[in-house]
């Protein structure tokens, strides 16, 4: 699944790393709990990019949505004494191989496009779960 959520009415709360490592550690504990694995993601100022897959036959992707906005939306809350998250966000299912590698590459790639970063490598706020960044863009086909 492609996710993104965005932070209520757009404030640029994902440029203080502090804030950042709160958040993705909620959505790792929720992932694991959850039975899901955070393949790729991508905290940029205002918004937030996930590519997750789920690893057991009862991994549910509307349950992971909202148990990672909610406690993530909760320990912020209590951190920075501030609302998180838009209501809503969206979410695309990918069904094959490619365009998974796309979607990942296209999520990591984020930063250098929006110009916060030359290079995937030098932003701090991209990441993975599973593979090692590098590896990952080594790996992965260019965007067409």
């Amino acid at each position: 699944y492609s996710l993104t959520y965005c932070t209520d009415w757009k404030r640029k709360w994902f440029e203080n790393g502090e804030a950042v490592q709160l958040v993705l550690s909620q959505f790792l504990r929720v992932a694991t709990n959850e039975g899901f694995a955070v393949l790729v993601y991508c905290f940029m100022p205002d918004h937030v990019h996930l590519l997750v897959e789920g690893l057991r036959e009862d991994s549910d992707a509307r349950k992971f949505i909202t148990k990672s906005k909610q406690c993530s939306a909760h320990a912020y809350a209590a951190s920075f004494g501030a609302r998180l998250w838009q209501p809503f966000g969206f979410e695309h299912v990918l069904r094959d191989d490619e365009k998974l590698q796309v979607a990942a590459r296209y999520i990591i790639e984020n930063p250098v496009r929006a110009g916060l970063a030359k290079t995937v490598m030098e932003y701090p706020f991209v990441g993975s779960q599973v593979y090692d960044l590098k590896d990952l863009l080594a790996t992965m086909p260019e965007p067409d």
